[in-house]
């Protein structure tokens, strides 16, 4: 099958889940803008995003998109490597100020994984997973599951974790802002007007997400949710 057998499949697989994951990350940004106006409304959002069959297929999706983002990853990586030494990704004409980027994106991707790792344990196994093993007949403190402020502000009140994700979120910016136009010219939009449109586009895009989880961080952390 040429999505895996062949260079630009594997490339075309890592630009459509990446594309889907910014999608993604888009969603949960601004539910978890929710959480600032209004606590009740984030926390109305968390439980209609529980344990129910159709919260548990998109997580089971998004957890696969990760999965084959992450492999995909790391085979292009270690085939960019073998054949051209440490260049990461085969394109005609790279844009400056993304060179870094460019040349770092295993690491910055690595970064990404960790801090997915913590947002997991700090959020998902506290709130989503509980439900599901107390759906399994699992006897499971369920009392907090549905209560995401109270999960915000018990993170982010810790400023070892709040820096943490903070230092994860500028990672997420670097690989997104590479990620984005570095997919849409695998896709075939690379033509020179509208390369350096995406490239713009990517970088104001990324920002604005990356910005708007941040915000949430530091309301919690600088402010208990009390500013």
């Amino acid at each position: 099958m040429w999505l895996s057998n062949s260079s630009i499949g594997r490339k075309v697989v890592m630009s459509v889940t990446g594309l889907a994951l910014i999608l993604f990350l888009t969603f949960h940004m601004a539910m978890n803008l929710v959480a600032i106006f209004s606590g009740d409304a984030y926390n109305m959002i968390c439980e209609f995003l529980g344990a129910n069959w159709y919260a548990l297929v998109a997580t089971a999706g998004l957890a696969a998109l990760v999965v084959i983002h992450i492999v995909y990853a790391f085979w292009l990586t270690m085939q960019n490597r073998a054949a051209r030494g440490s260049e990461r990704y085969a394109v005609s004409a790279k844009p400056k100020g993304v060179e870094w980027a460019s040349q770092n994106m295993l690491v910055l991707g690595i970064i990404v994984v960790l801090g997915l790792a913590l947002h997991l344990f700090n959020f998902w196994a506290k709130m989503q997973l509980p439900e599901v093993l107390h759906m399994l007949g699992m006897h499971v403190d369920t009392t907090n599951v549905a209560n995401g402020v109270y999960h915000i502000a018990n993170t982010f009140s810790c400023p070892v974790y709040s820096i943490l994700y903070l230092v994860w979120l500028v990672a997420l910016w670097f690989h997104l802002t590479h990620g984005f136009w570095s997919a849409l010219h695998t896709l075939g939009w690379n033509n020179k007007i509208w390369f350096e449109r995406w490239r713009m586009i990517g970088n104001i895009y990324s920002t604005i997400v990356v910005l708007g989880f941040a915000v949430v961080v530091l309301y919690y952390w600088l402010c208990g949710g009390a500013c």
